[in-house]
């Protein structure tokens, strides 16, 4: 636990870091990568060069500077950034990187003096623990499961499909022939690559979409306008191609906890990947209690996975699906088609059952919108459970 005076003299510097805005990580992140440029090669340069990472990182500083005394409150966001930093292969030594470049920019740039440098530390040693100690549980985890390694495993391209006009979906087989861990509907492995022409090495998360078969993992990626990794996956991999990847990481799982309540899986574009694997799961232990599946999509060529989805539900004793077309192109037709945005009111009558438990994936201005159309309905947050795509903040 930190002293009262190292949390009160963090605390008076936060105003000012507050005020700066994220020049003040933007300035972090060109520091610490020209110091040390082996670090491009894990972080994802093209949020640096939109500034969302800097973004991320600037709210996750001041969140981090306001609870020191109520670290409990920080939890659930330790958890989500550690199993993102495992899926990095982030080391303990890293850390001590991190901490260095970013005391250097307070003092750079804010000037504080000694006192409040060492209190802030102190703070980040504490915080830096937290995550050595909890990363260190993960990887431990992943290693002791069947099929489980630590770190990056060497896997082949084995079967591409076209899903949609713009989604495409990826079996990948490990390339020792050995099995892999099973894993829970709802998390993702981290993809490595550097094929010739990328100056560093790429690192995405992909979703896991079906369920576990301890042979091979299948992972759904859209093609990104000059998004450097979705496109070569989209114009150039090819069966028989190498890649690396962690184990399968990450907390937006279907919870077990929750059976036999109602389910509602509400999804946009890409957003459905990890909701894709949830309704596997459900098909596969033939769930009881009433699922919906609630997807928005740009127009019927974009949309993926539809046939795939039908029938799933079909295996299942109460299944409904709605789907939103910005761009109907004469699909509405079918029942299950609406026009326009995702509005949950036009989708049936699962909001009158206060049991049903929401699990929403999708872009910031979707969910933003879903989560806020859900509680305006009147569901409790503790039944509305997500998964931004997006980067988290890394510290």
């Amino acid at each position: 636990m930190l002293d009262a005076k190292t949390i009160a003299l963090v605390r008076e510097t936060l105003p000012a870091i507050a005020a700066a805005g994220p020049a003040v990580t933007q300035h972090f992140y060109q520091r610490m990568l020209s110091h040390n440029p082996e670090l491009k090669d894990i972080f994802n340069m093209s949020n640096q060069a939109s500034g969302r990472q800097p973004e991320a990182l600037f709210k996750a500083l001041c969140a981090y500077g306001s609870h020191l005394d109520t670290p409990e409150a920080l939890l659930p966001a330790v958890e989500k950034i550690a199993q993102k930093h495992v899926s990095l292969s982030i080391q303990p030594e890293q850390y001590a990187i991190v901490g260095e470049h970013l005391l250097g920019t307070i003092r750079e740039l804010l000037d504080p003096g000694n006192e409040v440098l060492a209190a802030w530390a102190k703070a980040y040693g504490v915080l830096a623990d937290i995550f050595i100690n909890r990363e260190e549980q993960i990887y431990a985890q992943h290693e002791q499961l069947s099929g489980g390694w630590r770190g990056t495993r060497d896997f082949v391209i084995s079967e591409i499909k076209q899903e949609s006009e713009v989604i495409k979906s990826f079996v990948l087989t490990p390339a020792d022939g050995q099995p892999v861990s099973e894993f829970t509907a709802g998390q993702f492995v981290a993809l490595y690559l550097k094929p010739e022409g990328f100056t560093h090495r790429q690192i995405r998360q992909y979703s896991l979409t079906r369920n576990p078969d301890g042979k091979s993992y299948r992972i759904a990626v859209r093609r990104q306008p000059q998004g450097q990794v979705s496109e070569w996956l989209h114009r150039q991999a090819k069966c028989g191609d190498r890649v690396s990847l962690s184990a399968p990481s990450g907390d937006f799982q279907l919870d077990s906890s929750l059976f036999p309540a109602p389910i509602t899986l509400i999804s946009a574009g890409s957003g459905q990947t990890p909701l894709l694997a949830m309704l596997h799961a459900l098909a596969k232990h033939q769930y009881p209690a009433r699922v919906n599946w609630w997807h928005a999509a740009h127009n019927r060529a974009e949309h993926a996975f539809g046939e795939e989805v039908t029938q799933l539900g079909a295996t299942l004793e109460s299944f409904r699906e709605v789907i939103w077309y910005k761009q109907p192109d004469g699909a509405l037709a079918d029942s299950r088609y609406r026009s326009g945005l995702i509005n949950i009111t036009q989708a049936g009558s699962a909001l009158d059952n206060p049991q049903c438990h929401y699990f929403v994936c999708g872009p910031t201005g979707f969910m933003q919108s879903v989560i806020h159309q859900l509680t305006e309905a009147g569901v409790s947050q503790s039944h509305i459970h997500y998964e931004l795509f997006g980067p988290h903040q890394d510290l």
